[in-house]
C-alpha cells in the first residue's frame, strides 16, 4: 500500500515538474496506471492511493477483473491502449471509457456502429505508426488525413492521437511529430509517453501518458 502510493506520487510529481518546465499545468495530463497482466490484488493499492485512470491491453482480460473492481470503485475510467479487433467493438465501447487504438477504417465503422448500438461514445484516440515500423499497429502518418475524414463521415468522434516511439531510440521528435498533426487536424489530444520517457512526452505536449513498470514495479 504505502510503496504503491510512494511510486504514485514520483510519478506525479515528475508530471507536474515535466508540465511546470513546458508552462503547462499538471492537471493538463492524465496518469494511465497501465494494469495489463496485473490482477485485482495488485491494482487494488493504486485505487486506495487515489489512481482513477487505468489502461488494459484485451477487452476479455479487462471485462474479467474490471467488473468488481468498478463497482467497488464506480468512478474508475478505463483506456483500452492494445490494438482491437473489429468484432470486439461492441463489447470494447460498452466497457472502456477510452479507446486508444483506432487505426484503420473497417474498426472506424464497426466502432461507429456500436456506439449507436450502445449509446454510448468513448474518448477515441487514433493510433499513428510515427516511426514507420512493419511490426506495429497504427496508421499509417500518409493515411491519417483519410483515416479522420473516415471517421467524420460515419459519425463518429475522434477526439486526439496516440503513439509508441521506436524502441531504443530518442523518443522526442516522435513526440513532437505527434504534437504537431494533432494540432494540424485540431485535435486536442496527445496519448504518448510511458515509464521511461513520459517527462519527455509532457514537456512536447502529451494530455495522457501511459505507465506501467514505474507504478506496478518489474514483474517477477
Amino acid at each position: 500500500m504505502e510503496d504503491a502510493a510512494q511510486r504514485l506520487a514520483e510519478i506525479e510529481a515528475g508530471i507536474a515538474a515535466a508540465a511546470a518546465r513546458a508552462g503547462r499545468k499538471a492537471e493538463e495530463v492524465t496518469l494511465i496506471a497501465v494494469s495489463k497482466t496485473h490482477d485485482a490484488e495488485a491494482i487494488r493499492p493504486l485505487i486506495a492511493a487515489g489512481q482513477r485512470d487505468f489502461g488494459e491491453n484485451r477487452v476479455q482480460e479487462a471485462a474479467a477483473k474490471w467488473l468488481a473492481l468498478r463497482a467497488e470503485n464506480p468512478d474508475i475510467a478505463l483506456h483500452l491502449i492494445g490494438q482491437l479487433q473489429s468484432n470486439k467493438a461492441e463489447e470494447a465501447v460498452a466497457l472502456f471509457d477510452a479507446i486508444h487504438s483506432v487505426d484503420r477504417a473497417s474498426l472506424v465503422q464497426a466502432l461507429a456502429k456500436a456506439c449507436v448500438k450502445t449509446g454510448r461514445q468513448p474518448q477515441l484516440f487514433v493510433q499513428v505508426n510515427v516511426g514507420d515500423e512493419e511490426q506495429k499497429g497504427g496508421c499509417a502518418v500518409a493515411n491519417l488525413s483519410a483515416l479522420l475524414g473516415e471517421a467524420r463521415q460515419a459519425g463518429l468522434a475522434i477526439d486526439g492521437l496516440m503513439a509508441i516511439p521506436p524502441a531504443d531510440v530518442e523518443p522526442a521528435p516522435y513526440f513532437a511529430l505527434l504534437d504537431e498533426l494533432a494540432e494540424r487536424h485540431g485535435l486536442p489530444m496527445r496519448s504518448m509517453g510511458m515509464s521511461g520517457d513520459y517527462e519527455t512526452a509532457v514537456m512536447l505536449g502529451a494530455t495522457h501518458v501511459r505507465v506501467g513498470t514505474a507504478l506496478f514495479g518489474a514483474r517477477s
